[in-house]
């Protein structure tokens, strides 16, 4: 939360994931696109701290868990916890912006806050 603040500073999650520097590097010429690692341009106590905090709910979340691990089978552990750290912050985002709680922490379903 501290390092996000306002989440109203954020139109959309991929903005957000661009602040804590979890998006790819884009080089393109002409006809060409290729993505890259990711930038790390964004704020790295808040990337570390994501990262962390992903490897825990992976432990204790199946859903994030299955997630990972389908990942982790195509690209590697590297890829697969930034994607799933990626995935997590999305949903932090979606609970701030809307004022959504969780009513099943497993399953990932969100109600709105009363």
């Amino acid at each position: 939360m501290s390092v996000i603040g306002n989440i109203n500073d954020f139109e959309t999650p991929e903005k957000l994931a661009a602040y804590f520097g979890i998006v790819p590097r884009v080089f393109s010429t002409g006809e060409t696109v290729h993505y890259g690692r990711i930038t790390k341009m964004g704020n790295s106590i808040g990337r570390t701290t994501l990262v962390q905090s992903t490897l825990v709910a992976i432990r204790y979340n199946d859903y994030l868990k299955n997630f990972y691990l389908r990942l982790k089978a195509k690209k590697g552990s590297g890829k697969a916890i930034v994607a799933t750290a990626r995935k997590y912050l999305i949903i932090i985002y979606k609970t701030l912006k809307y004022d959504l709680m969780f009513e099943n922490f497993n399953e990932f379903q969100l109600v709105q806050n009363c």
